[in-house]
């Protein structure tokens, strides 16, 4: 393991630098190079890591030897899963651990300064998993079919906005004229209306967000939803429906 424990970068840019060196080189063995590399994790052998350099070189071998290392390590034994799995699935479980083991080493020589702007360019690269899976791509035609229609999700904000005040108006209607006291099929309707997280009652000084999906209501706190941020939702999916959406 000779391709950078004696590299120290000392600046922001040079972080970031040894940052990609490193992506760049733990991708090739993932993808271009993967032949090889998934006959040097035999599960025969002793517990074996991959590491990537910032010259943009990739190894599998054992790990370090001292303790405490003089970088982070990477995820122990990605050999012993080899053949228990799919080649696709532990590929991606290793460009997981990667992409850990990335963060660990920027972090590890960033910690001695300010890391934001590092932090922020780190962002700007798509993930080793999103490159092995092939996510990455999608990504940058979602983000491209955004832009295009940058100027239609401007006007359909307006009636977002509209939408989610007119759900805000409901609730605070419907408080007020259990205050001032309807019937009781009235009451049945907007008086018992209670927080789908918490359980409490409608309280006329507090958001609340109807939920598009179970069509519960949720205090805005309960569900880290602020009328501004509302503004901006077309559909609100509360949690447990958001849950239930992203299961296979």
């Amino acid at each position: 393991m000779d391709g950078g424990a004696s590299y120290n970068p000392r600046t922001v840019e040079e972080v970031f630098r040894d940052f990609k060196g490193r992506r760049a080189g733990m991708i090739k063995a993932l993808t271009t190079d993967v032949e090889e590399f998934y006959q040097q994790c035999d599960p025969e052998k002793e517990n074996l890591c991959l590491y990537g350099f910032p010259s943009e070189q990739w190894e599998v071998n054992l790990p370090a030897e001292e303790v405490p290392p003089e970088l982070p390590e990477p995820a122990l034994g990605i050999n012993f899963a080899r053949d228990g799995m799919q080649e696709k699935d532990w590929l991606s479980l290793v460009a997981v651990h990667s992409d850990a083991w990335l963060l660990s080493v920027a972090f590890y020589f960033g910690s001695r300064f300010g890391f934001d702007k590092a932090d922020s360019m780190i962002n700007d690269l798509p993930t080793i998993f999103e490159v092995v899976t092939g996510t990455a791509k999608k990504q940058v035609k979602e983000k491209s079919s955004v832009s295009n229609h940058s100027s239609n999700k401007t006007k359909s904000n307006s009636k977002r906005g509209s939408e989610s005040q007119g759900k805000y108006s409901k609730a605070m209607q419907a408080k007020d004229e259990d205050d001032e006291g309807l019937d009781e099929e009235d009451e049945e309707d907007h008086g018992e209306t209670l927080c789908g997280a918490c359980g409490e009652n409608y309280a006329s000084d507090e958001f609340w967000i109807c939920c598009d999906i179970c069509e519960k209501w949720f205090h805005g706190k309960c569900v880290k939803i602020t009328p501004a941020r509302a503004e901006h939702i077309k559909q609100y999916k509360c949690p447990s429906c958001s849950n239930k959406r992203a299961r296979p």
